[in-house]
């Protein structure tokens, strides 16, 4: 073999061309680049991702957990429509219903308890019902007409 170059090769090679036992620094350099910009692009895709997740937890908003699980959902489906719902729900604030509900359970309460009759009845009303005989309330029970434990309830139409 001869050590003879083709006459149509260049006889000035650029630098990204390695010579034969050289390290290929070209390669090297783009082997770094490529791995910064896979992790770089794919902390962006999770900040994205984590967005409304992000935006619900920093107004302290109810569906909080809602919008996480969406996300999550989003996130292992591929499916964008659930990244589209939580962020939807991380935008909007939805009415607050348990606390008034719960402050008028708590007034029912009050007035309730100002208004209920004592706890136990009183002695006379105790010692006559003990001591009507069973068979006199049974009497009673079935002296009563059928009909009037059954009511009829008319259509709402």
């Amino acid at each position: 073999m001869t050590d003879q170059l083709h006459p149509m090769t260049p006889h000035h090679l650029p630098f990204y061309i390695a010579k034969p036992g050289e390290t290929d620094v070209l390669m090297i350099v783009m082997g770094v680049f490529l791995i910064l910009a896979v992790l770089g692009i794919g902390n962006v895709y999770l900040h994205l991702h984590s967005l409304p997740e992000r935006m619900a937890h920093k107004s302290q908003k109810l569906q909080f957990e809602i919008v996480a699980v969406l996300g999550l959902i989003s996130l292992f489906t591929h499916m964008h429509i659930f990244w589209i719902i939580g962020l939807l729900l991380a935008l909007v604030d939805l009415p607050d219903f348990s606390t008034p509900l719960s402050s008028i359970a708590g007034s029912v309460e009050k007035i309730a308890d100002k208004e209920s009759p004592p706890a136990e009845p009183p002695e006379e009303e105790a010692a006559a019902a003990q001591a009507a005989p069973a068979a006199e309330r049974a009497t009673r029970a079935a002296s009563k007409p059928a009909s009037a434990h059954a009511k009829e309830v008319g259509s709402h139409v």
